[in-house]
């Protein structure tokens, strides 16, 4: 524990040489052919990426269950593996459920196996992610991960909308904000020590900003807005630019279809371009949540929104991914 902290720790922003990130061609799209909605957005966002058909793999999930058991999973995991050569590096799951295998997420799940230990005690630690604040854009090739993401298609609109704003990150560097609030909930500011000095990223046209508030209101600027709330309030307010990153933490923000805190579809239907929540009660490690420094570090490095978010979480046994996997604002 005392060495990823350390890492953590390290990882203030810093804008090295942009490596060659995870290309359209390495990334296979997953489509659930019980769902019109999957079918329609997954060939849509093939098109809009320009990834190859090859890399496309139909599967049939009826009835969007919330919840696999780890026989329907390892079914799943399975007929998709199967379709899939050794130069794909990742996936994007075309749904918004399933988002969960018993207490772990679908997404960590399938990238990094089934972990049965963290379900008999959610609240304990978790296993050490080997991708943790690695550099590599080939994850499958040097640690035998592919790295997932749910593309959440509730509606087409906003699935198409998502996507827009994905493909539009890599057409121009805008200048930009990056927020980070310690709030009055003590339990879920444990990442706060985290948080990336205040001040600018010239090169990158990026401002940061540590604010001691519950929310922020009217800002027009985000790409990034990390706190920690059960509800985030004001973002109906909020502008959040092409390739936004967001997320807060809390115990369930990954139960995505739940009411009992704030689902972390709500940042992605306020504008963000990709989000992470946790799928069951984590209790409040740093390690189960996206480290800011890390994030912010990778990102701004030039990785893509589905390699800074898997690289910033150490232990994401109970956390989902989601998003559009694609979007890269820095990579030049």
């Amino acid at each position: 524990m005392a060495a990823l902290a350390a890492a953590g720790a390290a990882a203030q922003v810093q804008t090295g040489a942009a490596g060659a990130g995870l290309q359209a061609a390495q990334l296979a799209v997953i489509i659930n052919d019980n769902e019109p909605n999957s079918v329609e957005i997954g060939e849509y966002y093939r098109q809009a990426r320009d990834i190859p058909a090859k890399n496309v793999v139909h599967v049939r999930i009826p009835n969007r269950p919330r919840k696999l058991d780890l026989i329907q999973f390892e079914k799943l995991k399975e007929q998709i593996e199967s379709q899939l050569g050794p130069e794909i590096q990742a996936v994007v799951m075309v749904w918004t459920a399933p988002y969960a295998v018993g207490c772990n997420s679908i997404t960590s799940a399938f990238t990094l196996g089934y972990d049965a230990e963290q379900c008999q005690k959610p609240c304990g630690p978790g296993k050490p992610s080997a991708y943790y604040n690695a550099r590599s854009s080939r994850p499958l090739s040097d640690f035998g991960m592919r790295l997932s993401m749910l593309l959440p298609i509730d509606t087409v609109a906003q699935a198409k909308a998502l996507i827009g704003r994905g493909t539009a990150s890599g057409f121009r560097m805008p200048t930009a904000s990056a927020y980070y609030l310690n709030t009055s909930e003590p339990a879920r500011n444990s990442r706060a020590q985290f948080f990336p000095h205040a001040g600018t990223v010239p090169q990158r046209k990026l401002t940061i900003k540590n604010i001691k508030a519950d929310y922020i209101e009217g800002e027009r600027d985000i790409m990034v807005y990390q706190t920690g709330m059960a509800r985030v309030d004001k973002l109906d307010t909020l502008n959040f630019l092409p390739g936004a990153l967001a997320d807060h933490l809390t115990s369930v923000g990954g139960d995505l279809h739940a009411e009992a805190q704030m689902s972390s579809l709500r940042w992605l239907e306020a504008g963000a371009t990709a989000s992470y929540g946790t799928v069951t009660e984590p209790c409040n490690y740093w390690q189960k949540f996206p480290n800011p420094s890390v994030l912010l570090q990778h990102y701004l490095s030039g990785a893509t929104a589905i390699e800074a978010y898997w690289r910033s979480v150490a232990w994401p046994a109970q956390g989902v991914f989601i998003g559009e996997p694609l979007a890269a604002p820095y990579r030049r």
